[in-house]
């Protein structure tokens, strides 16, 4: 086989055309990938047609054309390849019915001895990756290569054609059917993760709704800002331990944003960036599998985004196939790619095709000798280059040093729930065993005092078991209240609040304190669970035991509200200083007197929880608690 390429502008061709070369042969494939527009694929189209009437003719719009070591940008590449023992059959579809049309395409072009399939499909709308699904389907077996067609990043229409037919949605796609015709391919990919983990909330097919609670547009804002380009910066999702990219194509009105391929939803994503230095290397290098048949054509089908972020630098990497062998392609939208039975949709990746019908199996030296030179040199050494290989540089260490202290914060992070699991667990035990000694002791306080008289030091054990009941109640509050219902009841406020009071009247007369109880006539009911009210009064009632002044009253007053009842309970006691911070966890003003300073903030949540309003009132003469219940509908 043979390739001839030129290059069209602006309604010239740069290089002169010898269709002479082509009369004789039956099996031409003509590519024109064209960077100017639609027109220009018509008016080229309709001129194969005229003089190499006998080719097939196929054409994508582009976001850069590959010529040999040369590459543009709005201009128009001409591949023609002439082969000796391959048979070419096309065709196209004009529809959006991605994956029934990936079937249909392939069951009219495929034969017994396919080697290749070359396919291109319009850039904006399909959803290439259903589509490549569905060639699969028909067999899998297929080598298939090729891409997305581009317009230049404008994303607004591009078109795919063959013959003089030329459509803006659909699919095209050429078989090359050979006994003998050698067939490669390969991939260099080169761009790498970086920062934080990111998941995908919702998403249909390459169509992302939300990523991490925000809208993708906004997601990129942040982390890219309002003026850079959202291509070269693509998601990276990790599936069968391969990292592939899905490059941003369209932002839509709502925020979404189209991928070049799908993802799916609780997928976990990185921002990504292009490794200059990766990507400068020889590529010749990168492809192993290159066999040592003479190969007589290379054809590039490579990532525009590529392109974009290297600039002048990319013929770097596509110089070393042109000093192989004729080497045309363009810069897509998405590349398509075969590998071990599947079809791939890449983005930001290199793809390469070496076909040779040659069946010398001599060694290739200019391939050998290829792969050992460096392109780089000199280039390397521009300002430019320079600068982005600093700056990936910087990425790369800023990226490694963030991993590893992403690292040892997990360690800590999975050290500190080890730890809150452990005292979760003690806790619960303790609870579990403290239980019965506490219900022994106040059982045998209270047959102490129906055999014998009361005396002082009986007094002092039940008061500092009361106390002890009432930690003991808090921490079991705090151990199960995430692992059990907390129903609500119709209770009296009123009489709850008596009880209570009742129940810790001997704890205040061991300080010379006693409690000052007021209360309307009337029942005040109130739809609440027990063990919460009892926390919230409990609480309330030892804090101002504690905190009182000796021989100083603690009020307790219930009274109406206007939708409820408030509970008050005052003090004469020392001023808070800090009123706002009494309810955090751990907090305590007055170190001085025993506690955890877990008591209010415990009242606080069954407050916030169940809609009770807090007052808190404190200055020179008294502090008072308020809480306001909801009553009962």
């Amino acid at each position: 086989m043979k390739t001839y390429n030129y290059t069209f502008q602006n309604g010239l061709f740069i290089d002169t055309i010898d269709y002479k070369i082509f009369e004789k042969q039956q099996n031409i494939l003509i590519q024109i990938f064209s960077g100017e527009d639609r027109h220009s694929l018509k008016i080229l189209s309709s001129l194969f047609k005229k003089k190499i009437p006998q080719a097939i003719c196929v054409g994508t719009t582009t976001d850069g054309e590959i010529h040999d070591t040369v590459i543009s940008t709005f201009c128009t590449v001409i591949s023609i390849s002439i082969f000796d023992n391959t048979f070419l059959d096309a065709h196209i579809m004009e529809n959006d019915h991605c994956f029934n049309s990936g079937y249909e395409i392939a069951k009219k072009v495929v034969k017994s001895n396919t080697k290749l399939l070359i396919t291109f499909t319009c850039g904006i709308g399909a959803n290439s990756e259903e589509y490549l699904k569905g060639i699969e389907k028909f067999d899998n077996s297929i080598m298939v290569c090729g891409g997305m067609a581009g317009d230049n990043g404008i994303f607004k229409e591009t078109s795919i054609s063959l013959g003089t037919k030329i459509i803006s949605q659909g699919y095209v796609a050429i078989s090359l059917n050979s006994d003998i015709l050698q067939v490669q391919n390969g991939r260099k990919f080169d761009w790498i993760p970086i920062g934080l983990e990111h998941t995908i909330d919702k998403v249909e097919g390459n169509r992302i709704y939300s990523i991490s609670g925000m809208k993708p547009s906004k997601f990129y804002r942040k982390y890219l800002g309002k003026n850079v380009t959202q291509t070269e910066f693509p998601l990276i999702v990790e599936r069968n331990n391969i990292l592939t990219a899905r490059a941003v194509l369209k932002e839509h009105s709502d925020g979404s944003l189209s991928c070049g391929g799908n993802l799916r939803e609780g997928d976990k994503v990185k921002l990504s960036f292009g490794d200059a230095e990766a990507i400068m290397k020889n590529s010749l290098g990168s492809f192993k599998n290159l066999t040592s048949y003479p190969i007589e054509t290379f054809y590039i089908y490579s990532c525009m985004a590529r392109r974009r972020y290297m600039n002048e630098l990319i013929k770097v990497e596509t110089q070393p196939f042109a000093d192989v062998a004729p080497t045309a392609g363009f810069f897509s939208y998405a590349e398509f790619f075969h590998e071990n039975g599947h079809n791939e949709l890449l983005n930001q990746t290199l793809t390469i095709i070496a076909l040779s019908e040659s069946n010398d199996k001599k060694i290739d030296t200019k391939l050998e000798s290829c792969k050992t030179k460096s392109y780089a040199k000199g280039i390397t050494e521009t300002s430019f280059a320079k600068t982005l290989k600093s700056l990936t540089h910087l990425i790369q260490k800023s990226t490694t040093d963030y991993q590893n202290q992403s690292v040892v914060l997990e360690n800590e992070k999975q050290y500190s729930q080890n730890l809150l699991h452990s005292q979760k667990q003690f806790l619960k035990h303790t609870v579990h065993e403290t239980n019965t000694p506490l219900s022994v002791i106040m059982a045998n306080i209270e047959l102490y005092e129906i055999e014998n008289e009361k005396n002082k030091y009986v007094t002092n054990i039940e008061i500092a078991l009361k106390n002890l009941c009432s930690i003991y109640d808090d921490l079991s509050y705090l151990v199960k209240k995430d692992q059990i219902e907390y129903p609500k009841n119709r209770l009296d406020l009123g009489d709850y609040v008596r009880s209570r009071v009742d129940f810790f009247s001997s704890v205040a007369q061991r300080v010379k304190s006693q409690f000052i109880f007021k209360m309307p006539k009337y029942e005040m009911k109130i739809f609440f669970n027990e063990s919460k009210l009892q926390r919230i009064i409990d609480n309330t009632l030892t804090n101002a035991i504690k905190y009182s002044c000796e021989n100083e009253n603690i009020d307790v007053l219930l009274k109406k509200k206007k939708d409820g009842y408030s509970l008050c309970i005052s003090s004469h006691a020392t001023k808070i200083q800090e009123p706002k911070k009494i309810f955090e966890e751990y907090y305590r003003e007055e170190l001085s007197q025993d506690g955890f300073g877990l008591g209010l903030n415990l009242v606080k949540r069954i407050c916030t929880e169940e809609g009770v309003h807090i007052n808190v009132v404190s200055n020179k003469e008294k502090t008072s608690f308020e809480y306001i219940f909801k009553g009962e509908k």
